[in-house]
């Protein structure tokens, strides 16, 4: 499965992890590595024009989808 999501497009973002010492100076000393930052992603059953599809969507695009009334995403639970 792909980590992006199937409505907004989110995908995995590039970071660091930095590690912070309490001594002087410590930007310039610190030790810092790569990290991934993973979207929230979940399988879900979406209603669209009468037939079932099933999409991969971030949590935030499944809140969306739950709370305006009228949004192009309809959780399985809305249609019941």
């Amino acid at each position: 499965m792909a980590a992006r999501c199937d409505l907004c497009g989110k995908t995995t973002a590039f970071g660091r992890n930095i590690r912070h010492k309490s001594t002087g100076r410590w930007q310039l000393k610190a030790h810092r590595t790569g990290r991934l930052f993973r979207p929230n992603l979940h399988r879900r059953d979406i209603w669209r024009d009468g037939r079932r599809v099933t999409l991969t969507l971030c949590t935030r695009c499944l809140r969306t989808g739950l709370k305006v009334a009228g949004a192009p995403v309809r959780a399985r639970a809305m249609a019941d």
